[in-house]
């Protein structure tokens, strides 16, 4: 079955770095669409950066901080984060969105690694 395991969290100062990872399996990673996700407390849950093929895009507030990137030879998504602020804090979720030809376009979802921006 479809298994996304994201790992990568935890606490950071402001100003700091991460990087997220995501491993897949039970679909063929190299065809999906994979998308990180995150979801602040009372928020909605909202796109952070998307990766089609190797072309990746991002939402307003992390486009020049935020890198997605893809290693398909391991099924891993990563999402690195510089210059990280407060406002980053959230849980981050991975998201595949995979196309099976006898049923369309189906979404899974990892469990979520929480994410801490704070000095």
């Amino acid at each position: 079955q479809v298994q996304l395991v994201e790992s990568g969290g935890g606490l950071v100062q402001p100003g700091g770095s991460l990087r997220l990872s995501c491993v897949a399996s039970g679909f063929t990673f190299s065809s999906a669409i994979m998308t990180w996700y995150r979801q602040a407390p009372g928020k909605e849950r909202e796109l952070v950066a998307s990766i089609t093929g190797f072309s990746g895009s991002y939402a307003d507030d992390v486009k020049g901080r935020g890198t997605i990137s893809r290693d398909n030879a391991k099924n891993t998504v990563y999402l690195q984060i510089d210059s990280l602020k407060p406002e980053d804090t959230a849980v981050y979720y991975c998201n595949a969105r995979v196309l099976f030809w006898t049923s369309g376009w189906h979404d899974y979802w990892g469990q979520g690694t929480q994410v801490t921006v704070s000095s």
